[in-house]
Order: structure tokens, then C-alpha cells, then sequence
């Protein structure tokens, strides 16, 4: 051994039960911030979508949060590609920053009676932001656990579903305790606001974790491919659509995991 090694320590690995804990934080951060906007429904109506029919108010706030599930398979994309070059602990810092992004936006927001058409508009973008990150956070934490062991990957990776209904638990439970507590007109000024400032609270923290964290060892062992997505989805059509029903005839090809997981010459 040269006296360069002795001189420098090796950093020893994380346990797997700390990383499990520092993905699945992240992540619990990440979708209690996308879904507690549901649970606002009604009162975010009357503060960004005012209007003299309180259903039209509603539909109105219901369909800005289901924006956000029509930009998540973007995010899942982008990102999802992101994290295979740049590794899985950059997708993961990524997505966690986009959604402190998205719900400091959403807390610190002025109402439509402040700055009028702005708000509604706004408060669109930043439920964008919201849905584009959690797009990502998916296939990016199941990844980033599954690589950590080779002989559980599928207990690891279930942390991160787990976590998500953990979180929509917490999630109901600020919607139960402010409803209980405060009256209907400090809802509509400043209540509703708790939960996301409380994402913003958190978000740092799981920033910063995230940012700590470990490349895997699998992604470390690999040589991380630069063929873009388009050409991936055009050398491997049928398994990139479902690798199961493709024709016999092309089942020849290598499966599309294989493409991941290996240097592409």
C-alpha cells in the first residue's frame, strides 16, 4: 500500500438503513408538498380562483392540481435521464430542488385580490414545477434504492411507495388539526398557508441530506451512457413500450434494461 493511500482515509459507506432513511425523507418531503394542495382545495378556490359560483371556483383549483399529473411524465423523462448521466444523486438533488421551488411559490403567493390575474396564473406555474419534480422523484429514488443491495432490492425499493403513504397521512393530518382549530376567514388569510411553510421548513433539510448522500455502487461501476433518450426509444421500440408483448421476431434484441445498465458502443 503507498503512503498516498495510508494518508488519505477511506470513507466508509453508509449503512443501509441510513440511506434507506435519507431517500425515503426526501421523498415524503417531495409528495407531501405535491398533495397537500388537494387537501386545500377548497379554500386555495377562494384565495386564487375568486368567483361568484363557488363550484366554478373549485373545478377551477381542482384542474390546476391536475396539471400537475399532466407534466409528470415529462419530469419522469427528463430527469429519469438526467439521473442516468449526471448519476442518481444529482436526479435526486434535482427533483427535491425543483420542489422547494414550487412550494415557496405556492406559500408566499399573494391572493387574486392582491395582484389580480397574476395570481392564478402563478400559482399554475409553481403547480408545474410541483408535478414536473415529483415526475422525476419516482424513478429516481426507486433507482437510487435498488442499487444499493443486491440481495434486497425489492424490500429497499418498496421504502419508497411506503413512503409516499406515509406522507399522505401526515398530509391529511395538517388538513384535520387547521380545519379543527381555525375559524373558515383564517383559513382563507393565512391557514392554508401552514403546510407549505412547513415544506419550506423541511425542504433544506432534505436538500442538504440528499446532497451528502452516496453515488450507489452499481452506477459507480458502470460507465454512464451519452446516447440521447431518442435514440435509446428508436434502437429498442418494442421494449420501451413493453418488452413482454413484443412480436417473436424481435425478441432477439438486447432488452432495453441492458442498454442502461451497460456502456452503449
Amino acid at each position: 500500500m503507498t503512503a498516498a493511500a495510508l494518508a488519505s482515509p477511506v470513507r466508509a459507506r453508509p449503512t443501509l438503513t441510513r440511506v434507506i432513511i435519507a431517500a425515503s425523507l426526501g421523498n415524503a418531503l417531495e409528495w407531501f408538498d405535491f398533495l397537500v394542495y388537494g387537501y386545500f382545495a377548497v379554500t386555495i378556490s377562494k384565495v386564487f380562483f375568486p368567483s361568484s359560483n363557488e363550484t366554478a371556483s373549485l373545478l377551477l383549483t381542482l384542474g390546476t392540481f391536475g396539471a400537475s399529473y399532466l407534466v409528470r411524465p415529462l419530469g419522469a423523462i427528463v430527469i429519469g435521464a438526467y439521473t442516468d448521466r449526471a448519476g442518481r444523486k444529482a436526479g435526486l438533488t434535482l427533483s427535491i430542488l425543483l420542489m422547494v421551488v414550487g412550494t415557496t411559490m405556492t406559500a408566499l403567493m399573494p391572493g387574486y385580490a392582491t395582484i389580480g390575474l397574476a395570481a392564478p396564473i402563478l400559482i399554475l406555474v409553481a403547480r408545474l414545477t410541483q408535478g414536473f419534480s415529483v415526475g422525476g422523484e419516482f424513478g429516481s429514488a426507486v433507482t437510487f434504492l435498488a442499487e444499493q443491495t443486491a440481495s434486497r432490492k425489492g424490500f429497499v425499493a418498496s421504502w419508497q411507495w411506503a413512503s409516499t403513504g406515509i406522507t399522505g397521512a401526515l398530509a391529511s393530518g395538517f388538513g384535520i388539526a387547521l380545519t379543527s382549530t381555525l375559524s373558515a376567514e383564517q383559513l382563507v388569510e393565512w391557514g392554508w398557508r401552514v403546510p407549505f411553510l412547513f415544506g419550506i421548513l423541511i425542504g433544506p433539510v432534505g436538500l442538504y441530506i440528499r446532497r451528502r448522500l452516496d453515488e450507489t455502487p452499481e452506477y459507480v461501476e458502470i460507465e454512464p451512457t451519452r446516447t440521447p433518450v431518442r435514440d435509446v426509444l428508436r434502437d429498442h421500440p418494442i421494449e420501451s413500450a413493453s418488452w413482454r408483448w413484443a412480436p417473436r421476431s424481435s425478441r432477439t434484441a438486447r432488452p432495453i434494461s441492458s442498454s442502461i445498465s451497460r456502456p452503449m458502443r
